[in-house]
C-alpha cells in the first residue's frame, strides 16, 4: 500500500504586483514547510497576478522552459523550482500566466522534491460568466484554453490536475479518474458569491463521484480590476476524502492548512463501492 501523503494548501490574497505576491507566497510556503513538514505543498490559482489590467497580466506571465531543458526561466518558475529543491518537497505551483508567442494560458506546474518539473497543465474551461452580483468575467478575452488531460506521479500516487472553473465539469474529473488519479489538485480563485453556495458542494461531489481525494488551494480576499472595481474571492481552501468528507479546511485570511492523503482509505472505499466498474451508458 502506498504511504500517506502529507499535503499543505497555501491560501493568500494576491494582487497585480508579481514581486509582492512572490514575497508573500515565499513567507507562507516556508512557514507551512517549517511547521507541518508536508510531502506536497499546493498554491492557489493565478497567485502571481490577480486583477490589474491586461498589460499587468501580460507582464507577469512567463515563457516557460521546455521540460527538462536548461532554458532560462522566469521568477515564478525559478521560485517554485528552488522551493522544491531547498525543502525536498513536491511543489504544486497553483497556476500562473504562461506566455506562448502572442497567447497566454492559465497554467499549473508540478515539481518533484528534487525540483524537476513533472507536469504542466493548461486550464481547459475558461470562466466567461456574469455572477449574481452583476460582475462580468471573460477569461477567454485574455487566455487560451488547454486541450490536454494531465496526470503525474508523486511517489506511488497518481495525481490529476485541474483549475478552478474546471470544477463545474465532472467529465474532466471522470477522465482523470479513468487515467488513474488517486488525488486531484484544484487551485482556484473562486468568487465569493458563487463560492459561498457552490465551492464545498462541488468539491465534495467531485470527490464522491471519482472516489479521489480533492485538494483545493484557493485565493481569499479582495483584489482590484484595472477599472478600480473590487473583486472578492472566497478562500476556504480544503481537502476532501474519497467519501466526500472534508478532512482539512481553511476559512478566511492568509495562511495554510494541512491534511493527509490516505491511500488505504481510497482502496477501501473503491473496494466497497466499485462504481467505476458499473458504468453503463446507452449508445448515443
Amino acid at each position: 500500500m502506498p504511504a500517506p501523503l502529507r499535503t499543505s494548501l497555501i491560501q493568500l490574497s494576491p494582487g497585480a504586483d508579481r514581486a509582492q505576491n512572490l514575497r508573500t507566497v515565499e513567507t507562507l510556503a516556508r512557514r507551512a514547510i517549517e511547521i507541518d513538514r508536508p510531502d506536497l505543498l499546493s498554491l492557489p490559482e493565478m497567485w502571481s497576478c490577480l486583477g490589474g489590467d491586461r498589460a499587468a497580466k501580460i507582464a507577469a506571465a512567463e515563457i516557460l522552459p521546455a521540460a527538462g531543458s536548461d532554458q532560462p526561466a522566469g521568477p515564478c518558475y525559478q521560485f517554485l523550482q528552488n522551493l522544491a529543491r531547498s525543502s525536498a518537497t513536491h511543489i504544486h505551483g497553483g497556476s500562473i500566466g504562461e506566455r506562448v508567442g502572442d497567447h497566454l494560458f492559465n497554467t499549473t506546474l508540478l515539481f518533484d522534491d528534487q525540483g524537476t518539473e513533472i507536469a504542466r497543465y493548461r486550464k481547459i474551461h475558461l470562466f466567461d460568466v456574469v455572477t449574481p452580483d452583476g460582475a462580468g468575467y471573460r477569461e477567454s478575452a485574455l487566455f487560451g484554453a488547454g486541450d490536454q488531460i494531465v496526470t503525474a506521479r508523486i511517489r506511488d500516487l497518481t495525481v490529476g490536475l485541474a483549475i478552478c472553473y474546471d470544477l463545474r465539469f465532472p467529465e474532466l474529473f471522470a477522465a482523470l479518474r479513468k487515467s488513474g488519479a488517486d488525488l486531484i489538485l484544484l487551485p482556484a480563485a473562486f468568487t465569493l458569491l458563487t463560492g459561498k453556495d457552490h465551492w464545498e458542494v462541488l468539491l465534495r461531489a467531485r470527490a464522491i463521484e471519482t472516489q479521489c481525494w480533492i485538494a483545493a488551494a484557493a485565493c481569499w480576499g479582495k483584489h482590484f480590476e484595472a477599472s478600480g472595481e473590487a473583486r472578492l474571492t472566497y478562500g476556504n481552501s480544503l481537502i476532501a476524502d474519497p467519501w466526500g468528507h472534508v478532512t482539512a479546511r481553511a476559512s478566511e485570511g492568509e495562511g495554510h492548512v494541512t491534511g493527509t492523503i490516505d491511500p488505504a482509505l481510497t482502496a477501501r472505499i473503491r473496494a466497497d463501492m466499485p462504481v467505476f466498474t458499473h458504468h453503463r451508458l446507452p449508445p448515443a
